[in-house]
């Protein structure tokens, strides 16, 4: 039977809800009297976006997609494909993408295009995490951003392993040894 993960926390729970607020500050700002649909990419996204959407004092509306690069692996195919689209439009609208992390760029990149294709009024990147080292995509960059982090393959407060440890309140790093095998590269989509 092999080991059982090993995790450090990287980020307590505390320090997360205190950035979302001021994340939500800044987003409250920025749109002061508008409404802004917050699309959440499944499914790392979901607590981030939950949390962020009830700190905003604004009329917001909730959309998700879904896309892969992952499966059950730490590192992406390097392909990215839609697997849910979005339920309503978003044209006209003010749209935030809500992301977990931002890695490579590639995810990030490839939505981004295709919202904007959509012709939303305005078009703003959020995201919880940032590792810059591992950006692929040079010109991706969130216009909101919670923390940037080391290149360390981290779990919890929504992102995942093959699955484990999305319920975390905090943010883990992935310990090497683990059984958990490699570690480079990130948990949910990049």
């Amino acid at each position: 039977m092999p080991a059982a993960p090993r995790l450090k926390v990287l980020i307590p729970h505390a320090d997360i809800r205190r950035r979302v607020r001021a994340v939500a500050r800044r987003i409250n700002r920025d749109f002061r009297g508008q409404p802004v649909h917050l699309i959440g990419v499944l499914s790392g996204a979901c607590i981030f976006l939950a949390d962020l959407a009830r700190q905003l004092d604004l009329e917001v509306s909730i959309d998700f997609m879904a896309v892969a690069s992952y499966g059950r692996e730490k590192n992406s195919s390097g392909q990215v494909r839609l697997v849910k689209d979005l339920d309503s439009s978003i044209e006209g609208l003010n749209v935030i993408l809500v992301e977990d992390i931002l890695d490579t760029g590639r995810t990030v990149d490839y939505l981004r295009r295709l919202l904007a294709a959509r012709r939303p009024k305005s078009l703003r990147i959020v995201a919880l995490l940032d590792k810059p080292s591992r950006r692929l995509v040079l010109d991706v960059r969130p216009d909101y951003l919670g923390f940037e982090i080391p290149n360390q393959f981290v779990v919890g407060y929504g992102l995942d392993w093959a699955g484990r440890f999305r319920h975390l309140r905090d943010i883990c790093a992935l310990l090497p040894g683990s059984g958990a095998g490699r570690r480079t590269g990130r948990a949910g989509v990049s």
